[in-house]
């Protein structure tokens, strides 16, 4: 490590900015690699279909804790969160490669619950897996997937294809993963102060579920399909709302309106919001890993997108000099900034 230069902490980056600081000099010299680095996937194009490729690392103390997060969940999800990043870009994920970093504390069982969840997600999705790495590890465990799919190249999805006037709309609801996290970190602090305390989960399966076993919305893509719709753009909320928003304005050099009222949000996550003091709407805009798909679409589908269901309209696409703004009931304006999680 070089200790003669300057040295900056990597939290005056963050996440997003640190990927886009060490990647802004990177140039692309294959003429197969049509979308590179900024996007939910890398795009290859090998003719009439495109090869969609995406990669996420997990590290425990990070991105899970053991403490409440079964193996078996653990391996679900972390496939499923991968196969979300290709759904968004309109596309199928078919194959899947999983390389795992282990600790000593970790037995055989520990590490084949762990895959037992992977071949589930899997099963269900038609992902085959293909390959992948183990290793030893110092610091715990580690879970990396990259997920390949494909899709005809007239189809897919970009953040940067919104216009002017698009509707904006989400699929399912938001802030319930968040909540779900809430109430077993919640739960766990309980835990630590008296080991024979029982967890307080009665009521609240749904959040829990939306955190430890989230689900890609494979359903939406294929109904858009068979329906001949082709958002002009496409994002997985895994970052928030406001987050995924300021991304696709980003990329697409525009503004937008969303409407409070028109958020959707579970009654369970109200319900765990208003027990724990946390507003509902904060956890929706912020909260993340709800792996829900926000997408554009321009405004003559709006009657064809409603007959769709599991869909709602929740504002629209403006210029880009209008910025980007949640809309409250009596008509005020509130800049909306991504706040989500920063993992350094």
């Amino acid at each position: 490590m070089n200790t003669n230069t300057k040295r900056t902490p990597l939290s005056d980056f963050g996440e997003f900015g640190l990927i886009e600081h060490l990647t802004k000099s990177i140039k692309i010299t294959n003429k197969s690699t049509q979308k590179a680095i900024g996007d939910d996937a890398a795009v290859m194009n090998y003719g009439a279909k495109c090869v969609v490729a995406s990669t996420d690392i997990l590290l425990e103390g990070i991105h899970f804790d053991l403490t409440y997060t079964p193996l078996k969940h653990l391996g679900y999800k972390a496939a499923v969160v991968n196969f979300s990043d290709i759904y968004a870009m309109n596309a199928q994920p078919v194959q899947l490669l999983v390389a795992v970093g282990i600790s000593a504390r970790f037995c055989v069982e520990d590490i084949e619950q762990i895959y037992e969840g992977i071949k589930l997600a899997c099963e269900k999705y038609n992902v085959d897996m293909v390959g992948g790495d183990t290793s030893a590890s110092l610091t715990g465990l580690t879970l990396s997937l990259t997920v390949l799919g494909e899709v005809d190249r007239e189809k897919i999805c970009y953040r940067s294809g919104a216009k002017v006037n698009d509707l904006i709309c989400l699929t399912g609801n938001l802030g319930a993963a968040y909540m779900g996290l809430q109430l077993l970190e919640r739960e766990k602090k309980v835990f630590e102060g008296n080991a024979n305390v029982q967890p307080q989960f009665d009521g609240y399966d749904y959040v829990l579920q939306r955190f430890l076993k989230p689900e890609a919305r494979k359903d939406i893509v294929d109904l858009m399909a068979d329906a001949d719709i082709i958002p002009s753009s496409m994002i997985d909320i895994s970052d928030g709302l406001s987050s995924e928003i300021m991304h696709i304005c980003k990329q697409s050099n525009c503004g937008a309106r969303i409407y409070l009222e028109r958020i959707p949000i579970a009654s369970q996550t109200f319900k765990i919001s208003e027990e724990m003091g946390i507003d509902a709407v904060t956890a929706a805009l912020n909260g993340g890993e709800d792996y829900e798909l926000l997408f554009t679409l321009p405004l003559s589908l709006r009657d064809r997108i409603k007959d769709l269901g599991g869909v709602d309209v929740i504002g629209h696409i403006t210029e880009a000099q209008t910025g980007a703004y949640l809309i409250t009931p009596d008509g005020s304006e509130v800049i909306l900034q991504a706040q989500g999680w920063r993992h350094v």
